[in-house]
């Protein structure tokens, strides 16, 4: 992994005509964010239960006993993602963070003074991959903009924070029902949605109507709500929403 800025040149094309095209499409073990099955499930027209079902797998961190969703594994094809075709990808519009941002990698802090997000980037150079050393006149930073990838970010770091947030909080590995809600609520929307609205699941979180209609009605408002849930229901920090 080389250490770069985001006004550093981006010495990395990646296009049909590269001999290695597709190829880090198979041999894949790679983890969905909330935001990924969101929008993957929107643009499959399918419920989250339905794609978390047919598409992916779930296991559990050892250490932390925190649910990790995968694309499913599936040797015959050589483990390649279940959306790609010789063309490339059928749901590239929609695609995950992680297929974005390829071949950097980013991690984040938090500035403890100013409460900023700082970035950090290196590039993952593999052998398969030969769109490196191709001239594209891009920036770190402008290259990312091309692969419209600040939303996923965006979303992608609160689930990090809450993570971090478990961490310090309830260090070691969530049992039963507190992994369960963590699923429920984070990748699983449609279920969530129905458990607020059909199974009176916030019968004791007084909500205001306006709200609640927000989260009958917005994805992506209720991965945010389900975001401050877990937080209340593990950590029991109060809930804080926005009419």
């Amino acid at each position: 992994m080389i250490p770069v800025h985001e006004r550093d040149a981006m010495p990395f094309k990646c296009c049909s005509e590269n001999p290695c095209f597709n190829e880090c499409c198979r041999d894949l073990c790679q983890a969905l964010t909330p935001y990924d099955i969101l929008r993957l499930k929107r643009n499959l027209g399918i419920s989250s239960q339905k794609f978390l079902r047919k598409y992916t797998s779930l296991h559990y961190g050892p250490g932390s006993g925190l649910p990790v969703v995968e694309f499913k594994p599936n040797p015959a094809t050589g483990h390649e993602c279940p959306f790609v075709t010789p063309e490339g990808c059928s749901v590239y519009a929609d695609r995950p963070g992680s297929c974005r941002l390829y071949p950097l990698a980013r991690a984040i802090a938090r500035d403890r003074s100013t409460g900023e997000i700082d970035e950090y980037f290196a590039i993952i150079e593999e052998p398969h991959c030969k769109g490196f050393g191709q001239k594209t006149d891009l920036t770190v930073r402008e290259w990312m903009e091309g692969q419209a990838v600040d939303l996923h970010n965006l979303h992608n770091d609160k689930l990090m924070e809450l993570i971090s947030l478990k961490n310090k909080i309830l260090p070691g590995k969530l049992e039963g029902a507190q992994s369960d809600q963590f699923y429920l609520a984070l990748y699983d929307l449609d279920e969530f949605r129905r458990q607020i609205f059909e199974q009176n699941l916030l019968k004791q979180i007084p909500l205001p109507a306006s709200f609640l209609q927000t989260l009958k009605a917005d994805d992506e408002a209720l991965m945010d709500f389900g975001i401050e849930w877990v937080k209340n229901m593990l950590f029991g920090i109060e809930l804080s929403v926005k009419e």
